[in-house]
């Protein structure tokens, strides 16, 4: 069965994008970081086991010259974060594992684990340091709950643990914890 790697990815325009890691180290640094982790992302995850699919804000962005031309892109449309996460989860046939695109540490061993846990779960989550997850993937997308993702405490050390709470009776696998990058004390250090 086809896997899909869905990756949210939005236009790296000024004030829209990394906006708490732009209040650390200025707006237009924050875009441009955010700009180059993101191709370099999307360059390292690329596997002939998995299809990658970019998940773009703003909507109009699925036409953007920003991303590899060949990766099908999907708009991820309104609402909060959970409701865009489900939808584009749900998008896909098959197996799908959802990343953000500001995870420095991610590799495609990482991607290959995750999907590995699934063939025995129903769901895998990657667990962020600081409480919340950088990856959510499910093995049947269609089948996710009604109430995924809702009353969910994003950008807290909840979200994980409030996302969990969503999904009762189902067989859920952690994964590597990894660092995402919301604020300035999240960039890696050199």
């Amino acid at each position: 069965m086809k896997r899909t790697l869905i990756i949210m990815v939005k236009e790296p325009r000024p004030g829209r994008v990394k906006t708490r890691l732009g209040r650390g180290i200025g707006v237009i640094p924050a875009t441009w970081w955010f700009r180059h982790q993101s191709a370099r992302l999307i360059r390292r995850l690329r596997d002939p086991r998995w299809q990658i699919v970019l998940a773009a804000a703003p909507d109009i962005a699925v036409n953007s010259k920003v991303w590899p031309a060949d990766l099908p892109r999907l708009p991820q449309g309104s609402g909060d974060l959970g409701q865009r996460m489900k939808r584009m989860l749900q998008s896909v046939p098959g197996p799908a594992c959802l990343i953000g695109a500001d995870i420095p540490g991610v590799t495609r061993p990482h991607i290959a684990r995750a999907f590995a846990v699934l063939g025995e779960h129903d769901a895998v989550f990657g667990p962020a340091e600081d409480g919340g997850y950088w990856l959510v993937g499910a093995k049947h997308p269609a089948r996710l709950p009604h109430g995924l993702f809702q009353n969910t405490r994003w950008s807290t050390e909840h979200a994980l643990a409030d996302t969990l709470q969503t999904l009762p009776g189902c067989r859920i696998a952690l994964t590597d914890t990894l660092r995402d990058v919301d604020t300035a004390a999240d960039l890696p250090r050199r």
